[in-house]
């Protein structure tokens, strides 16, 4: 009977420590989702969303990040993201952002990042909106195909190699027919959509474009950035 006793205690003092674990847990998400949300208002402010964004904050225990200031890792999901005020408004159709290092101001109008990697994905119907011309995948990696039509010289349909360009700019380049003639109103048409590269104007302060690659479904932006800041109001093209 003796040593039924101290096994009784062990388990109380098991299912304690359990209880305070499980409350732990719990309140540590409940931090976690409150610096979640604050990042998600911060985000949807600066970059003038419709909707508010996915946001979710890694590592464990988040109240120990909180008070160092710092969260390790979040990852951030935002859609539509408007340009507003472009001459050629390119909107970025799905933003993914992985955020390291990330702090923000007591005031919550500013959050800064050590490194972000990000992909804005660009959907061919917001390009062909943005451009003035029909855009579809190409016949081959890293070229889109771009159809202009004029009522009465008909349609034309060429062929762009799509590339990275200094200050967060997509280029086409290498422009080939493939189907239609060229004429000189449609070749008017789409020198002015071609031509000069087209800015991604709403992306987060501080994120560089690297690279450019063409899907089935439009084209995928790959950022990367050191020390980004994004606050109320803020985009930058680059």
């Amino acid at each position: 009977m003796g040593s039924s006793a101290p096994r009784g205690r062990r388990l109380i003092v098991v299912a304690a420590s359990m209880a305070a674990l499980a409350g732990g847990v719990e309140v540590d998400r409940i931090a976690a989702a409150r610096a979640e949300s604050r990042t998600a208002e911060l985000f949807q402010h600066g970059m003038g969303t419709a909707d508010r964004p996915s946001v979710r904050v890694s590592g464990f225990p988040v109240l120990t990040q909180l008070a160092k200031g710092s969260l390790r890792h979040v990852d951030l999901t935002a859609h539509d993201i408007p340009a507003n005020g472009s001459t050629r408004p390119l909107p970025v159709t799905k933003l993914t952002v992985r955020l390291d290092g990330l702090k923000t101001s007591g005031s919550a109008d500013k959050a800064h990042a050590d490194h972000v990697g990000a992909t804005a994905f660009l959907s061919y119907g917001d390009v062909s909106g943005a451009l003035g011309v029909r855009v579809s995948p190409g016949g081959e990696p890293g070229r889109i195909s771009a159809t202009a039509v004029l009522p009465v010289a008909g349609d034309v349909t060429v062929s762009a190699a799509v590339s990275a360009a200094t200050g967060n700019r997509i280029a086409f380049t290498d422009v080939r027919t493939v189907r239609g003639e060229l004429l000189p109103p449609l070749k008017t048409l789409l020198d002015r959509a071609l031509e000069d590269p087209i800015p991604l104007e709403n992306v987060p302060e501080g994120l560089h474009l690297r690279s450019v690659t063409t899907t089935r479904d439009g084209i995928d932006a790959a950022f990367t950035g050191r020390s980004v800041a994004f606050r109320r109001g803020s985009s930058s093209a680059g």
